[in-house]
């Protein structure tokens, strides 16, 4: 399954400096969760400093994670099932000052 992952507002500094990851999932039963996905993530993509980007199994208070355009918290959060070419954008709102 073909899905399309992004990373803004300095998210993308904990991934090697890359915004856009064009990824293929394996297919599997049950289907993936964005809860598996943001595991596979970590596992996958995420080069430094996971406390910035992880808290539990989950991303960190500070982090819009949009589905298709539409926040997720609209969408079951963890449980939602992802499709094929969904476009998944994690945003960091946190800035240091």
């Amino acid at each position: 399954m073909d899905i399309k992952i992004e990373f803004g507002g300095g998210a993308e500094l904990l991934f090697g400096n890359q915004k856009s990851h064009q990824i293929s999932l394996p297919e599997r039963n049950p289907p993936w969760t964005l809860g598996d996905l943001i595991i596979w993530i970590k596992d996958n993509l995420l080069t430094e400093r996971p406390d910035l980007f992880l808290q539990g199994d989950t991303v960190r208070p500070g982090i819009l994670v949009l589905v298709n355009d539409t926040d997720w918290e609209l969408m079951s959060t963890t449980g939602y099932r992802i499709q094929p070419n969904d476009s998944i954008l994690f945003i960091s709102t946190l800035h240091g000052g």
